[in-house]
């Protein structure tokens, strides 16, 4: 595909990115159990929240028209902020190159119109001490820049043990002869949005229908310390028997979000 299509008119492709992550985590006692949930809370609020959508949306170089945000009662916020596009200036050209983004240090293209969301479910089972926080963010952009370039930062914003992505082109554009355009930029595969260390540190399953411009990347990380699971106790701490347990438990987890199933 040419990288510079002469359009007739406006680009009217919808690009749609949804990113999810879960944090598992192991918390036995009930006391250790609402300490993790307040900190979740805490640690995603809705005002945190609101400053890495804002970074996206500098990532993606728009304008915030609006925002809503909530926390919410007993757990959980969300954030939605409606976007508009800066003016492509004379020369310049959207950067659809099939590589990773940056973090939120340079404004590295332009949109037309679009949201953001971002929503927070937390969870603790009540009896094997699992608890599971889920975060689910939808990038929507109509027009020149794809939202896979802010997958860098989203990845590095929250601690992420397994990661869905999912990425659709809707619609179609016409060029200056009237053909009708279904995509207009190269993609392989999301992993290429990536960068080298993060491929590294995950495993990584992809599900692609090219022909409907479908795009779907999961991801389970791969180094597995105790110590970062625990929530209120030290893993040296616990008699080993035990700490194996507790691992199967969170592995278990893991895998069953992965695959998408439940393991006997």
């Amino acid at each position: 595909m040419e990288s510079k299509l002469q359009l007739h008119g406006f680009n009217n492709l919808t690009k749609s990115l949804s990113f999810n992550i879960y944090d598992i985590c192991y918390a036995q006692t009930e006391e250790q159990r609402t300490a993790y949930i307040d900190y979740i809370d805490e640690m995603y609020n809705a005002e945190r929240l609101t400053q890495i959508l804002t970074d996206v949306v500098k990532i993606i170089g728009a304008n915030v028209l609006n925002i809503a945000r909530q926390d919410y009662e007993p757990h959980g916020a969300s954030v939605t902020m409606l976007i508009a596009e800066h003016e492509l200036t004379h020369g310049e050209e959207p950067d659809n190159e099939e590589s990773p983004g940056p973090l939120p240090d340079a404004i590295v293209a332009h949109l037309d119109k679009s949201h953001v969301t971002v929503h927070t479910y937390p969870e603790s089972h009540p009896h094997d001490g699992v608890s599971t926080f889920r975060a689910d963010i939808d990038v929507s952009t109509c027009g020149l820049i794809s939202p896979l370039k802010v997958l860098n930062y989203l990845i590095h914003s929250f601690d992420s043990d397994v990661v869905t992505v999912d990425y659709r082109v809707r619609g179609f554009t016409r060029d200056v002869d009237g053909t009708k355009h279904y995509i207009d930029h190269d993609i392989n595969s999301i992993q290429n949005y990536l960068t080298e260390d993060t491929q590294n540190a995950y495993q990584m399953i992809d599900v692609n229908v090219y022909q409907e411009n479908l795009f779907h990347t999961k991801m389970m990380l791969k180094n597995f310390n105790l110590d970062n699971y625990v929530f209120g106790v030290n893993a040296g701490d616990l008699d080993p028997a035990e700490a194996q347990s507790i691992e199967d438990r969170l592995r278990r987890e893991m895998l069953e979000i992965f695959y998408s199933r439940n393991v006997e």
